[in-house]
């Protein structure tokens, strides 16, 4: 059965994937209309989202997000779906990158990177990154469960020479990484909700105080990595700019989960400047302390 839903949608992914940008976000239009208007995709979770961190903003406000919010997360999604077919020529004048010195300057430091990013802006086509740098990309995801579709998620995220990596594996493969002395970056997208048993540190994001992701943070100190935070902002639509923020060249030096603060209110900082391009349909307060 998964293999059939595979061969059935798979066509209708490619043909997609190779529209003409114009028709291509035209039939997000389409898409965005269906998914907001008429089937109200999970429109109360992001509305209870938006009222909870938002509250300083009048209902009016709010539902103006709320309705760039789903036109941009239609983009989103599709956009993924067009790396299916996207040249590298494409892809990097509509993912471009502000201060690529300065990560080609950690390259340098002769050690592994951890980046950090969020659910922020185009989180997709970050694997832009992997045409511009010289040494090994790896993205940390969450397994799917249909075997045809996740190969798939791997055959898009993986054609600009990124590997990714299961986050049940992730701990291991680094390590086996670092003692085979194989230098890469290491994409942690860390503004998931952890489990609140498994939470290590809860801190404060947007008006509550929250489980925070800090796999990242303790990978780098184990293993002694720098990390950076890569900021993605949306320029116009379709077009995306991208800047490497260091948290740390020293993580020896920094207070424990020092590093998972700044990351959290680095993305908090972003979200305020533009909510309508964070992804708010995930339940990422579903465990707060007020």
């Amino acid at each position: 059965m998964q293999f059939l839903l595979y061969i059935l949608v798979y066509p209708i992914l490619w043909l997609i994937s190779i529209l003409p940008f114009p028709l291509f976000y035209l039939f997000s239009d389409v898409i965005c209309f269906i998914v907001y208007r008429l089937i109200g995709y999970r429109k109360k979770t992001v509305r209870s989202n938006l009222a909870l961190t938002l509250p300083h903003l009048s209902e009016t406000e709010r539902r103006q997000i709320e309705r760039r919010f789903y036109s941009h997360m239609c983009d989103l999604f599709l956009e993924m779906i067009k790396s299916l077919t996207i040249s590298k020529k494409e892809l990097q004048k509509r993912f471009q990158f502000t201060n690529m010195d300065l990560f080609h300057e950690y390259e340098q430091k002769k050690k592994s990177i951890i980046l950090f990013y969020a659910h922020y802006a185009s989180y997709e086509w970050s694997t832009a990154l992997g045409t511009h740098i010289n040494i090994k990309g790896f993205g940390i995801y969450k397994k799917i469960q249909n075997p045809y579709f996740d190969n798939l998620v791997n055959k898009i995220r993986s054609r600009f020479d990124a590997v990714l990596i299961d986050t049940k594996h992730a701990i291991k493969e680094v390590i086996e990484n670092e003692e085979k002395g194989i230098q890469g970056v290491y994409g942690f997208i860390s503004d998931q909700n952890p489990k609140p048993n498994k939470a290590q540190l809860w801190d404060h994001f947007m008006g509550y105080t929250v489980p925070i992701h800090t796999g990242g943070e303790m990978l780098a100190r184990k293993l002694d990595l720098n990390v950076l935070y890569m900021k993605i902002e949306k320029v116009k639509r379709g077009h995306y700019l991208a800047t490497f923020i260091p948290l740390t060249d020293a993580i020896q030096n920094e207070p424990e989960f020092e590093v998972s603060r700044k990351f959290i209110r680095t993305v908090e900082q972003q979200i305020y400047a533009a909510p309508e391009y964070y992804l708010w349909t995930h339940k990422r307060w579903k465990h707060k302390k007020e």
